[in-house]
């Protein structure tokens, strides 16, 4: 699994015209789901959202965690960062999981978030999406939860 997360002072995603999440200071993190993931790297990837120190301390270092800080986390389904890209024009979409297991592992990492975590919203998987946030830094993580891959 993929998380690309940023460091926001705010962040919404609207789907036709509604909104359907929105978060103040926090993380907004785009996820994609790989073929082969699993809940193994479903809970891998919560755990490192939630953990990965991309806050300021009281010396200004990337010493605090999003847990730390007790802001937002915008989880919003992308599955175009699963996209093969490696060569030609047009990315290839056959290392991304299928839709209903992307769906599926989608919505555990979300519960798995929400069990560790009070502030979340998420967007909606399959749904066309506007994404809009304020980059805090800007600051820029690409984290991934690969099957058989250290994290």
């Amino acid at each position: 699994m993929i998380a690309l997360i940023q460091r926001v002072a705010e962040a919404r995603v609207r789907i036709a015209g509604e909104t359907a999440g929105e978060i103040g200071r926090g993380v907004l993190a785009l996820i994609g789901v790989e073929r082969g993931d699993g809940e193994r790297e479903a809970a891998r990837l919560a755990e490192r959202v939630l953990g990965y120190r991309i806050f300021p301390d009281a010396e200004g270092r990337m010493n605090r965690s999003l847990a730390d800080t007790g802001g937002g986390l915008l989880l919003v389904p992308q599955f175009t960062l699963a996209a093969d890209t490696r060569s030609g024009t047009r990315p290839g979409f056959s290392t991304a999981a299928a839709p209903e297991e992307g769906r599926r592992l989608f919505d555990f990492l979300v519960d798995l978030c929400r069990d560790k975590h009070a502030a979340i919203a998420t967007g909606r998987f399959g749904a066309d999406m506007q994404v809009s946030l304020v980059n805090d830094g800007p600051v820029t993580f690409w984290l991934q939860a690969s099957p058989g891959k250290p994290s």
